[in-house]
């Protein structure tokens, strides 16, 4: 039996070379951002699969990893809405972090924790998908002032919280 697909080869082929070369550190992003592996799994999923529906468009974008962090961070957040609908606070239950290989991992990643969403988020494009201001600031739909003012803040909130642990 053949399989046929109605996509054009060129276009499945440039979006697996895509999947393949920043599914990984998205994952790694949302994941920090997120503070939860299983909705990380979920949300890069998902918009990996909108990310593949809509190539034409998306693997025309300046940066396309930028785009799918957005639409995982997006996901993900109307899903936090819509779980927090659905089930009491106290139903919640507590989900494992990626593992720390270090003690100094272990540091960061509690001292992120305390930081807002909205900073993690500014911070993981920045150190994990490795975007410049202008690129964080198109994948966050943020102004270039805003990602380096939250950058600023959430850097000096960091520098803070790891002194004190020392």
């Amino acid at each position: 039996m053949v399989v046929t697909t109605t996509e054009p080869a060129s276009r499945t082929d440039e979006f697996e070379a895509f999947y393949r070369a920043h599914v990984d550190r998205v994952y790694r992003a949302l994941a920090v951002t997120l503070r939860r592996d299983d909705l990380a799994r979920d949300a890069v999923a998902e918009a990996m699969a909108r990310a593949y529906a809509r190539w034409h468009v998306v693997g025309g974008l300046d940066n396309p990893a930028g785009w799918v962090f957005r639409v995982g961070l997006n996901w993900a957040t109307s899903w936090w809405r819509k779980a927090r609908r659905e089930r009491p606070p106290a139903e919640e239950s507590h989900h494992p972090h990626t593992p720390a290989t270090s003690a100094g991992e272990l540091a960061a990643r509690d001292a992120l924790a305390l930081l807002p969403t909205a900073q993690r988020a500014v911070i993981t494009c920045r150190v994990l998908l490795d975007l410049t201001t202008a690129e964080t600031a198109a994948a966050l739909g943020l102004s270039e002032g805003t990602v380096k003012s939250r950058l600023s803040r959430g850097l000096a909130a960091l520098r803070t919280a790891l002194s004190e642990k020392e």
